[in-house]
């Protein structure tokens, strides 16, 4: 219990406590959500991102498989109307699905196999342990879009996970988030890939990229793909993990 309880107050002073933090996201988010937009937090973990679009003036799913990030959640939004909150994972199909659990660091917990076993050969996760699991429910973006509506920004943070929830989507969303992690580089670069093919019918994406929240963007300018592999490639060998932001060009060709 007391392991929990440390793991969950890791999280509260990564997405709540550091100074600055709150204004820097909003300037970021502001860029993609505003008054009565709808946004989707696919691992919303305990809410970090959902305060910041609610002070936007967004409405916001989060979708949340941890039950206890699903309880600060639940503390913190429960009696907010213009938050949703969805007990569960978003995937592929709708299902159940087995969610490996850190205590200590809730933060990694995974429903990819895979992924854990890419990370733990890096050395920054050399302590992180797998301690637990639960059995989770999981829907899919294409379901939740018909539940709730298409969203103007989608936050991907789930572990390793990115590739099944991008395949429970079949239409390109107006802009979206995933996370990249440079031990797991290849699973990063077959979900660019996914999101390349989503875009291609609407005159494609944009990218840039955010390191390790920073909240702030490597560029002034976007940047096509070819551009974002080379940023990556180059960032890989820090070790540093970061945030892909990607939108769908302006009609007008815009950069």
């Amino acid at each position: 219990m007391l392991i929990r309880a440390w793991g969950i107050a890791r999280s509260l002073v990564m997405y709540y406590g550091v100074p600055g933090k709150h204004g820097r996201s909003r300037r970021l988010y502001g860029q993609f959500l505003g008054p009565g937009d709808l946004a989707f937090d696919i691992g919303a973990h305990v809410g970090g991102r959902v305060r910041v679009w609610r002070r936007l003036g967004a409405r916001v799913i989060a979708v949340e498989p941890q039950p206890d990030c699903l309880s600060v959640l639940r503390l913190f939004f429960g009696r907010d109307k213009g938050v949703t909150i969805v007990p569960g994972a978003a995937g592929a199909r709708p299902g159940q699905a087995r969610l490996a659990l850190s205590t200590a660091t809730p933060t990694v917990s995974s429903m990819s196999p895979g992924w854990i076993d890419s990370v733990t050969r890096d050395r920054s996760f050399a302590r992180v342990r797998w301690d637990r699991s639960v059995e989770v429910e999981v829907t899919t973006l294409d379901d939740l879009i018909e539940a709730h509506g298409e969203p103007a920004f989608c936050k991907i943070d789930v572990e390793g996970f990115e590739a099944d929830v991008l395949a429970g989507l079949s239409r390109p969303l107006r802009a979206l988030s995933f996370e990249y992690v440079p031990s797991a580089h290849d699973a990063s670069m077959e979900v660019l890939e996914t999101v390349e093919r989503l875009g291609a019918s609407a005159g494609g994406y944009l990218y840039n990229y955010s390191p390790v929240e920073t909240m702030r963007f490597v560029r002034e300018h976007w940047f096509d793909a070819a551009e974002l592999t080379r940023i990556l490639e180059r960032i890989r060998p820090m070790g540093r993990s970061g945030d892909v932001y990607a939108r769908l060009r302006r009609p007008d060709g815009d950069r």
